[in-house]
C-alpha cells in the first residue's frame, strides 16, 4: 500500500511535469500544508524531502533511468513524509494519493512519457 502511494505520487509528479511543468518542492510542500494542515516545521521537513527526491530523480533521469528506476526514490520520500505526519494527517495523505490515482485513471491511464 505504501509503495502504491509513493508510485502514485511519482506518477502524478511526472504527469504534472508533462502538463506544464512540475511544481517546485516548496510549492508541493505548501500545497500539502494546506491540504493536510501541516505545521510550519512539518512543511519545512516536507520541502527538504521533496528537494532531495527531486535532485535524485533528476540524476536518475539524466543517467537515462526510467520510471522503475525512480520508484525507490519515491518510496523513500513517501516513507519519510509519512513518518512526520500525525495519524490523522497520514489518513488524509493516503486519501489524497488515492484521489490522485483515481483522477489519473479517469483521465486516461497513468502516465507514460
Amino acid at each position: 500500500m505504501l509503495m502504491c502511494c509513493f508510485v502514485i505520487g511519482i506518477t502524478a509528479a511526472s504527469q504534472a511535469q508533462q502538463g506544464g511543468g512540475m511544481k517546485s518542492p516548496a510549492d508541493r510542500a505548501k500545497q500539502m500544508q494546506t491540504q493536510l494542515k501541516l505545521t510550519d516545521d512539518q512543511t519545512a521537513q516536507v520541502t527538504a524531502i521533496f528537494t532531495s527526491a527531486a535532485a535524485k530523480r533528476d540524476s536518475v533521469m539524466k543517467a537515462g533511468g526510467d520510471r522503475s528506476a525512480m520508484r525507490p526514490i519515491m518510496m523513500d520520500a513517501n516513507q519519510k513524509i509519512q513518518a512526520i505526519l500525525t495519524p490523522d494527517q497520514q489518513a488524509a495523505y493516503k486519501q489524497m494519493m488515492a484521489d490522485m490515482r483515481a483522477q489519473r485513471q479517469q483521465n486516461g491511464g497513468g502516465g507514460g512519457n
